[in-house]
């Protein structure tokens, strides 16, 4: 770690690096992003209000057929008083699982299993995002944050893109402690991330905590070598998450 971090100062960054993004990237535009009233999306949303002002912040819910939690959206809505607009997508992704599973194939078994079921959903959503950007001038705000991104503990094409993002530098820990500065409420800060689909907690399904994974990350300590292993696995088997597609250039020499 390069950096003493501190809150306040980080949080002032990085308002003052959303403006200039804005400044040189959309003069005017509008932030959009997808609102799951989680600590990423309510700190993303918060920052943004913060750099750009309420009017220009849009937030889209996008619950699943009947989704708990939503209220929790809707209360960073009404706490950063931005407008929002609320798609439910449940009727959209199981059309396009139920036009895969009867569609037409020749030569190829298509089987639509557990991991196409759970980031299909996120894929649809972030398409959705883009459209109601596309739709009032925005500019899309990815929501990751470092200690997710490193494990790849995100859906390609789903929630892992944007046009800007604020906070995939800043581990879970530092999220958290950002938002507090905010003065957002403790319910969206501290609300358990669920993965929507077992109703397993993300640490759960990780098979380790956030703050065992944000000290390995800033200060190469951890003691269980068990679960370091499991870490570093994922942090290699996800790295092509977070790079750029790679293209064949034809001025380039190949083996």
């Amino acid at each position: 770690m390069n950096y003493t971090f501190d809150a306040v100062q980080t949080k002032d960054r990085v308002v003052a690096w959303i403006r200039d993004f804005f400044e040189h990237n959309g003069p005017g535009c509008n932030a959009v992003l997808g609102i799951s009233g989680g600590k990423d999306s309510s700190v993303t949303a918060a920052l943004c209000v913060e750099a750009l002002g309420k009017e220009r912040v849009i937030g889209v819910l996008m619950p699943k057929g009947e989704q708990a939690d939503i209220d929790m959206a809707r209360l960073l809505c009404t706490h950063l008083g931005i407008a929002n607009v609320e798609v439910n997508v449940g009727a959209a992704v199981d059309s396009v699982i139920g036009a895969i599973e009867n569609g037409v194939k020749n030569g190829v078994d298509v089987e639509v299993g557990t991991l196409t079921r759970t980031n299909l959903p996120p894929r649809i959503r972030m398409a959705t995002v883009y459209a109601v950007s596309q739709a009032v001038n925005g500019r899309v705000a990815n929501t990751c944050n470092l200690s997710e991104d490193w494990v790849g503990y995100s859906t390609r094409y789903g929630d892992s893109v944007g046009d800007f993002s604020p906070l995939s530098m800043l581990t879970v820990t530092e999220v958290k402690a950002i938002g507090r500065v905010l003065g957002l409420p403790d319910v969206l800060v501290d609300k358990v991330p669920i993965d929507g689909l077992c109703g397993k907690t993300d640490e759960d399904n990780l098979g380790f905590t956030y703050a065992m994974l944000d000290k390995y990350i800033r200060e190469g300590v951890i003691d269980d070598m068990e679960k370091k292993a499991r870490i570093d696995a994922m942090h290699v088997r996800n790295l092509f998450k977070l790079q750029i597609m790679p293209i064949f250039d034809p001025e380039i020499e190949t083996i």
